[in-house]
């Protein structure tokens, strides 16, 4: 995200707090959420009046020559509420309320890769033009869902975008619920329909009923038609075929759990979702893949701080 001019206290010093941004984003339930920092809840520009007097000069006619007038506009502050509420509509997981491209980890060049698409789409998307978007493929834990919350966070926050986020299985899981409550999935899937840009996680992932392809070929068919900007993220390989299988040992034995792994190695995007959305998203993204041996961020945070084992009977701690 951004980092604006340090907004400056009484003292002269930045805010503590929020950094100069003049917003805070903070982890509400299962969601990020935003709210104006106390360093800036009072507007010394407008007096909290939301809108300012600016003055302004034009020529109205040669006779008359340049003019000068005033005119209403919208202050920085009602500017400001407006982005909160725009950040606040993303629908973000909590997880990645503080995501930004500051604070990525890369362990990869294909990672680097991957950071570099998302900020140059963040920093050079132009409103209401037609960009193209991006999806990210690479194994768990490698920071995909991190890119997509950083774009949109920056997106709605310096930009003012309309977005939203979400995880597609929990899509198929809301549409479920709302056949429950008589709504249809056309109800839930309009309003995706008509952000400005949407990015979806978990692209691929379910059971690939007939239920859930027809959802997602409608929603990603409705934002294609409308020349609508998505963002995806996948743990699928986004290669056009299958490689070849890796031959087996020299004794040809090769063990269940190892075709399992094969198995899962094989699975292609493009075998997820068919090739009609497949083909959609060849125009509509640039491809970015980690590599499957991309190491897993979140298990060295889990591994560091492990419980100790005890040696049985004792209490002790066991050597370390």
């Amino acid at each position: 995200m951004a980092v604006r001019e340090m907004a400056p206290k009484a003292n002269g010093e930045a805010c503590g707090v929020c950094g100069g941004r003049t917003y805070v984003i903070e982890r509400r339930g299962d969601q990020a959420q935003a709210r104006i920092c106390a360093c800036s809840e009072h507007c010394s520009v407008c007096g909290g009046r939301g809108h300012v007097l600016v003055e302004r000069e034009g020529e109205f006619s040669q006779k008359m020559g340049p003019r000068r007038y005033e005119v209403m506009e919208t202050c920085t502050c009602t500017k400001l509420r407006t982005r909160i509420a725009r950040f606040d509509a993303l629908g973000l997981p909590a997880s990645a309320a503080h995501a930004n491209f500051e604070n990525y980890r890369s362990y990869e060049e294909a990672q680097d890769r991957g950071r570099s698409v998302a900020m140059q789409f963040a920093y050079q998307y132009v409103q209401g033009g037609s960009s193209k978007g991006y999806i990210i493929s690479g194994p768990v834990g490698t920071g995909k869902t991190h890119l997509l919350a950083a774009t949109l966070a920056h997106l709605a926050l310096e930009l003012g975008v309309r977005g939203r986020y979400v995880e597609i299985s929990l899509l198929y899981a809301t549409i479920r619920r709302g056949f429950q409550e008589g709504k249809s999935g056309g109800e839930i899937i309009g309003p995706l329909s008509e952000v400005e840009v949407l990015a979806i996680d978990e692209l691929g992932k379910g059971r690939g009923s007939p239920f859930e392809m027809e959802t997602l070929d409608e929603l990603i068919a409705r934002r294609y038609n409308a020349g609508r900007t998505t963002l995806f993220a996948t743990n699928y390989s986004l290669e056009p075929e299958r490689r070849a299988m890796r031959s087996a040992a020299p004794s040809g034995y090769r063990t269940t759990d190892d075709s399992r792994s094969a198995a899962r190695e094989a699975e292609l995007l493009r075998e997820r979702v068919g090739e009609r959305i497949y083909s959609r998203l060849c125009e509509l993204c640039t491809f970015v893949e980690f590599p499957k041996e991309t190491p897993d961020r979140r298990r060295p945070r889990q591994e560091m701080n492990a419980p100790m084992h005890h040696a049985a009977g004792n209490g002790r701690p066991q050597g370390r």
